[in-house]
């Protein structure tokens, strides 16, 4: 897997690799805003995972970048989700899928 040293240099080489999708989290399911896509921790698959930390340890600058695919080969997209103080809330379901990787 590809290491990157910030979050901007992740972000532009998984799209030009195609994951054009932005997803946000909501607590059952990856939600894409601009085609109105949910996909339920069953549908999609994490095919990568990279983590930025703060040099300083603030909690503000901590977060992962998801590559998400969906099973069906049709949508990739990328989530961008704080991890610690600022963690989204999910259901059991989704934590489980998003911490496999």
């Amino acid at each position: 897997m590809v290491q990157y040293n910030d979050m901007v240099q992740a972000l532009k080489d998984l799209r030009q690799r195609g994951y054009s999708m932005d997803f946000s989290l909501l607590p059952d399911c990856l939600y894409c805003a601009s085609r109105s896509l949910k996909l339920k921790p069953e549908d999609f698959t994490v095919t990568e995972t990279h983590r930025f930390e703060s040099l300083d340890s603030s909690p503000d600058n901590n977060a992962v970048i998801y590559a998400i695919s969906s099973n069906d080969g049709k949508n990739k997209g990328v989530l961008v989700d704080a991890y610690g103080t600022y963690a989204e809330e999910m259901t059991h379901e989704m934590a489980k899928k998003l911490s496999a990787t």
